[in-house]
């Protein structure tokens, strides 16, 4: 049984070059992570055609769910434009966040007002870079965020010094990203060989029953997990 915590399941799933504008693939991806009991899916504006995708992919099980989105904007009529557009992804927002603290003190108030309203359940910020974690910090002291996101691996430890206890102290929930490494092309462990790789590549190119010829392959498409604090 996956472990869960104030989130959810402790293992979600990103969406930063994970299928891009591959519907088809979104569609797999996302049917396995949910049968696997995973139910947090974090996207943002700044991943393309990631969150269109994921919508794409959710229909028919959204109420399985969680979306964890973000708002990445240099003012607020672009920042309510992308809102409007994961409206239609998603018909609602479980967790909006502010995406590497661009302009977060503009975003903040409106959305405030569509949790306030009923229509986001919870208002996050996150950025990847220790040199922002300062501001960072700032912005968690207002009080005003339920959940922040932050690197954390055995190669990446910098929130383990204020940010980690900040949260605890506080009750803000941790999203973690790049759990297995990534950062700065640093990973915990090398990518598998193409021999390795080579029988999902057959089951993703394989025909099927309930499609004509050959399968679209998508060999480009990762997994990125994101632990659940």
């Amino acid at each position: 049984m996956t472990e869960t915590r104030k989130l959810g399941p402790v293992v979600g799933l990103g969406t930063y070059g994970t299928f891009l504008d591959d519907v088809d693939l979104a569609t797999e991806v996302v049917g396995a992570a949910l049968d696997a009991g995973a139910t947090v899916f974090d996207s943002s504006p700044r991943y393309g055609a990631a969150e269109a995708s994921l919508g794409a992919g959710l229909k028919g099980r959204r109420a399985r769910a969680v979306v964890a989105t973000k708002i990445w904007a240099a003012s607020v009529e672009e920042g309510r434009a992308q809102y409007e557009a994961q409206q239609r992804y998603f018909g609602r927002v479980e967790i909006e966040q502010i995406h590497n603290l661009l302009d977060w003190e503009a975003q903040l108030p409106w959305i405030e007002a569509e949790r306030d309203a009923g229509r986001i359940d919870r208002v996050g910020v996150t950025h990847y870079d220790p040199g922002a974690f300062g501001e960072l910090e700032r912005a968690l002291r207002t009080g005003r965020f339920e959940t922040v996101q932050i690197p954390l691996n055995p190669l990446e430890r910098h929130c383990e010094e204020r940010i980690l206890p900040l949260a605890e102290e506080l009750g803000i929930a941790v999203i973690v990203m790049r759990p297995l490494g990534g950062g700065r092309g640093e990973r915990l462990r090398r990518d598998p060989g193409a021999a390795a790789l080579a029988p999902l590549r057959w089951r993703r190119c394989a025909p099927s029953a309930s499609t004509r010829g050959r399968r679209r392959c998508s060999s480009g498409a990762r997994l990125i997990l994101a632990s659940i604090w």
